[in-house]
Protein backbone atom coordinates (compact mmCIF):
# COMPACT_ATOMS: atom_id res chain seq x y z
CA UNK A 1 0.00 0.00 0.00
CA UNK A 2 1.22 3.45 -0.74
CA UNK A 3 0.38 6.06 1.91
CA UNK A 4 1.89 9.45 2.72
CA UNK A 5 4.65 9.21 5.31
CA UNK A 6 6.92 11.58 7.17
CA UNK A 7 10.43 10.14 7.14
CA UNK A 8 12.18 10.13 10.50
CA UNK A 9 15.94 10.48 10.33
CA UNK A 10 16.32 8.22 13.38
CA UNK A 11 15.12 5.18 11.37
CA UNK A 12 17.89 2.81 10.20
CA UNK A 13 19.00 3.25 6.60
CA UNK A 14 18.43 -0.41 5.75
CA UNK A 15 15.53 -1.75 7.82
CA UNK A 16 14.85 -5.47 8.06
CA UNK A 17 12.33 -6.80 5.50
CA UNK A 18 9.49 -6.97 7.98
CA UNK A 19 10.03 -3.32 8.89
CA UNK A 20 9.85 -1.91 5.37
CA UNK A 21 6.13 -1.31 5.21
CA UNK A 22 5.08 2.18 6.40
CA UNK A 23 5.20 2.26 10.18
CA UNK A 24 2.17 3.43 12.12
CA UNK A 25 4.41 5.25 14.58
CA UNK A 26 4.46 8.09 12.04
CA UNK A 27 0.71 8.59 12.32
CA UNK A 28 -1.55 10.27 14.83
CA UNK A 29 -4.82 8.53 15.64
CA UNK A 30 -6.89 10.56 13.17
CA UNK A 31 -4.28 10.14 10.44
CA UNK A 32 -4.12 6.40 11.07
CA UNK A 33 -7.90 6.14 10.77
CA UNK A 34 -7.65 7.92 7.43
CA UNK A 35 -4.83 5.61 6.37
CA UNK A 36 -6.98 2.58 7.20
CA UNK A 37 -9.76 3.94 4.98
CA UNK A 38 -7.29 4.64 2.19
CA UNK A 39 -5.92 1.14 2.59
CA UNK A 40 -9.38 -0.29 2.06
CA UNK A 41 -9.86 1.77 -1.09
CA UNK A 42 -6.45 0.80 -2.46
CA UNK A 43 -7.31 -2.81 -1.74
CA UNK A 44 -10.46 -2.42 -3.82
CA UNK A 45 -8.43 -0.91 -6.65
CA UNK A 46 -5.78 -3.62 -6.47
CA UNK A 47 -8.40 -6.32 -6.72
CA UNK A 48 -9.87 -4.73 -9.84
CA UNK A 49 -6.56 -4.77 -11.69
CA UNK A 50 -6.42 -8.56 -12.03
CA UNK A 51 -8.38 -9.94 -15.02
CA UNK A 52 -10.22 -13.23 -14.51
CA UNK A 53 -11.34 -15.77 -17.06
CA UNK A 54 -13.27 -17.83 -14.51
CA UNK A 55 -15.36 -16.90 -11.51
CA UNK A 56 -15.53 -18.97 -8.33
CA UNK A 57 -19.10 -19.86 -7.38
CA UNK A 58 -21.08 -19.05 -4.27
CA UNK A 59 -20.16 -22.32 -2.53
CA UNK A 60 -16.52 -22.29 -3.66
CA UNK A 61 -13.58 -22.44 -1.27
CA UNK A 62 -12.39 -19.08 -2.60
CA UNK A 63 -15.69 -17.35 -1.78
CA UNK A 64 -15.86 -18.99 1.64
CA UNK A 65 -12.30 -17.99 2.44
CA UNK A 66 -12.89 -14.38 1.39
CA UNK A 67 -16.07 -14.07 3.44
CA UNK A 68 -14.63 -15.69 6.55
CA UNK A 69 -11.34 -13.82 6.34
CA UNK A 70 -13.20 -10.52 6.05
CA UNK A 71 -14.78 -11.17 9.46
CA UNK A 72 -11.44 -12.37 10.81
CA UNK A 73 -9.64 -9.25 9.54
CA UNK A 74 -12.33 -6.93 10.90
CA UNK A 75 -11.57 -8.06 14.43
CA UNK A 76 -7.82 -7.66 13.86
CA UNK A 77 -8.35 -4.10 12.59
CA UNK A 78 -10.30 -3.22 15.74
CA UNK A 79 -7.62 -4.77 17.94
CA UNK A 80 -4.85 -2.96 16.10
CA UNK A 81 -6.63 0.38 16.27
CA UNK A 82 -7.24 -0.11 19.99
CA UNK A 83 -3.55 -0.81 20.59
CA UNK A 84 -2.48 2.17 18.51
CA UNK A 85 -4.96 4.56 20.10
CA UNK A 86 -4.58 3.56 23.75
CA UNK A 87 -1.42 1.49 24.10
CA UNK A 88 1.37 2.86 26.27
CA UNK A 89 4.33 1.03 24.75
CA UNK A 90 5.57 2.70 21.56
CA UNK A 91 6.40 -0.56 19.80
CA UNK A 92 2.98 -2.00 20.66
CA UNK A 93 1.29 1.09 19.25
CA UNK A 94 3.35 0.86 16.06
CA UNK A 95 2.62 -2.85 15.57
CA UNK A 96 -1.08 -2.28 16.17
CA UNK A 97 -1.27 0.49 13.62
CA UNK A 98 0.68 -1.47 11.02
CA UNK A 99 -1.63 -4.46 11.40
CA UNK A 100 -4.76 -2.30 11.13
CA UNK A 101 -3.55 -0.68 7.90
CA UNK A 102 -2.35 -3.92 6.30
CA UNK A 103 -5.45 -5.95 7.10
CA UNK A 104 -7.83 -3.22 5.98
CA UNK A 105 -6.05 -3.12 2.64
CA UNK A 106 -6.37 -6.89 2.30
CA UNK A 107 -10.06 -6.60 3.16
CA UNK A 108 -10.50 -4.23 0.24
CA UNK A 109 -8.96 -6.82 -2.08
CA UNK A 110 -11.29 -9.56 -0.83
CA UNK A 111 -14.37 -7.33 -1.14
CA UNK A 112 -13.36 -6.70 -4.74
CA UNK A 113 -12.99 -10.43 -5.43
CA UNK A 114 -16.53 -11.07 -4.27
CA UNK A 115 -17.95 -8.17 -6.24
CA UNK A 116 -16.10 -9.18 -9.42
CA UNK A 117 -17.35 -12.75 -8.98
CA UNK A 118 -20.92 -11.45 -8.70
CA UNK A 119 -21.24 -12.75 -5.12
CA UNK A 120 -22.76 -11.27 -1.99
CA UNK A 121 -20.28 -10.59 0.84
CA UNK A 122 -22.58 -12.50 3.20
CA UNK A 123 -22.99 -15.98 1.77
CA UNK A 124 -25.39 -18.74 2.74
CA UNK A 125 -22.69 -21.27 3.66
CA UNK A 126 -21.73 -21.83 7.34
CA UNK A 127 -18.44 -20.38 8.54
CA UNK A 128 -15.39 -22.48 7.63
CA UNK A 129 -17.48 -24.94 5.58
CA UNK A 130 -15.15 -24.31 2.62
CA UNK A 131 -12.24 -25.96 4.46
CA UNK A 132 -12.09 -29.74 5.02
CA UNK A 133 -13.17 -30.39 8.63
CA UNK A 134 -13.50 -26.61 8.95
CA UNK A 135 -16.80 -26.76 10.81
CA UNK A 136 -15.02 -28.43 13.70
CA UNK A 137 -12.66 -25.45 13.97
CA UNK A 138 -15.51 -23.05 14.79
CA UNK A 139 -15.82 -22.68 18.56
CA UNK A 140 -18.79 -20.77 19.97
CA UNK A 141 -19.26 -19.16 16.57
CA UNK A 142 -15.66 -17.98 16.37
CA UNK A 143 -13.18 -18.89 13.66
CA UNK A 144 -9.62 -20.02 14.51
CA UNK A 145 -7.68 -17.55 16.62
CA UNK A 146 -10.49 -15.05 17.08
CA UNK A 147 -10.86 -13.39 20.48
CA UNK A 148 -14.04 -14.06 22.44
CA UNK A 149 -16.51 -11.24 23.16
CA UNK A 150 -15.27 -11.25 26.75
CA UNK A 151 -11.64 -10.89 25.64
CA UNK A 152 -12.55 -8.05 23.29
CA UNK A 153 -14.48 -6.30 26.07
CA UNK A 154 -11.45 -6.65 28.34
CA UNK A 155 -9.15 -5.22 25.66
CA UNK A 156 -11.45 -2.23 25.16
CA UNK A 157 -11.35 -1.35 28.86
CA UNK A 158 -7.77 -2.33 29.73
CA UNK A 159 -5.18 0.35 30.38
CA UNK A 160 -1.42 0.68 30.55
CA UNK A 161 0.78 -2.39 30.47
CA UNK A 162 -2.27 -4.66 30.84
CA UNK A 163 -3.61 -3.42 27.51
CA UNK A 164 -0.22 -3.74 25.80
CA UNK A 165 0.30 -7.32 26.95
CA UNK A 166 -3.28 -8.41 26.29
CA UNK A 167 -3.16 -7.04 22.75
CA UNK A 168 0.07 -8.90 22.03
CA UNK A 169 -1.30 -12.16 23.41
CA UNK A 170 -4.61 -11.92 21.56
CA UNK A 171 -3.02 -10.87 18.28
CA UNK A 172 -0.52 -13.73 18.33
CA UNK A 173 -3.40 -16.21 18.68
CA UNK A 174 -5.38 -14.30 16.06
CA UNK A 175 -2.58 -14.47 13.50
CA UNK A 176 -1.89 -18.16 14.21
CA UNK A 177 -5.54 -18.90 13.51
CA UNK A 178 -5.45 -16.74 10.40
CA UNK A 179 -2.42 -18.60 9.07
CA UNK A 180 -4.24 -21.90 9.59
CA UNK A 181 -7.10 -20.57 7.43
CA UNK A 182 -4.65 -19.30 4.82
CA UNK A 183 -2.97 -22.70 4.65
CA UNK A 184 -6.43 -24.16 4.08
CA UNK A 185 -7.10 -22.07 0.98
CA UNK A 186 -3.57 -22.59 -0.34
CA UNK A 187 -4.19 -26.34 -0.16
CA UNK A 188 -7.35 -26.28 -2.27
CA UNK A 189 -7.34 -23.21 -4.54
CA UNK A 190 -5.84 -22.81 -7.99
CA UNK A 191 -7.20 -19.27 -8.48
CA UNK A 192 -3.97 -17.32 -9.18
CA UNK A 193 -4.93 -14.04 -7.54
CA UNK A 194 -6.29 -15.78 -4.44
CA UNK A 195 -3.18 -17.94 -4.08
CA UNK A 196 -0.84 -14.99 -4.58
CA UNK A 197 -2.67 -12.75 -2.10
CA UNK A 198 -3.05 -15.54 0.46
CA UNK A 199 0.68 -16.26 0.36
CA UNK A 200 1.41 -12.56 0.88
CA UNK A 201 -0.97 -12.55 3.85
CA UNK A 202 0.81 -15.55 5.32
CA UNK A 203 4.26 -14.00 4.95
CA UNK A 204 3.09 -10.74 6.51
CA UNK A 205 1.43 -12.44 9.45
CA UNK A 206 4.45 -14.63 10.13
CA UNK A 207 6.62 -11.51 10.31
CA UNK A 208 4.03 -9.89 12.57
CA UNK A 209 4.09 -12.89 14.91
CA UNK A 210 7.85 -12.58 15.29
CA UNK A 211 7.50 -8.90 16.21
CA UNK A 212 4.57 -9.59 18.55
CA UNK A 213 6.42 -12.38 20.35
CA UNK A 214 9.57 -10.27 20.74
CA UNK A 215 7.55 -7.38 22.17
CA UNK A 216 5.69 -9.72 24.53
CA UNK A 217 8.96 -11.19 25.79
CA UNK A 218 10.39 -7.72 26.34
CA UNK A 219 7.32 -6.70 28.36
CA UNK A 220 7.44 -9.91 30.37
CA UNK A 221 3.98 -10.99 29.30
Amino acid sequence: MSTPTVIETSEPANPAPEERRPSARRWGTAALALAVVVGLLLGYAGGLLTPRLTRPGDASAEAGFARDMLAHHAQAVEMGMTAFDRGTDQEVRSIGGDIAIAQQGESGIMHTWLRSWGLDPAGSEPAMSWMPDGAGLVKDGLMPGMATPEEMAKLRTAEGRELDVLFLQLMIDHHLGGIHMIDGILDVSDEPDVVRTAQTMKNTQRNDITNLQNALQRLGG
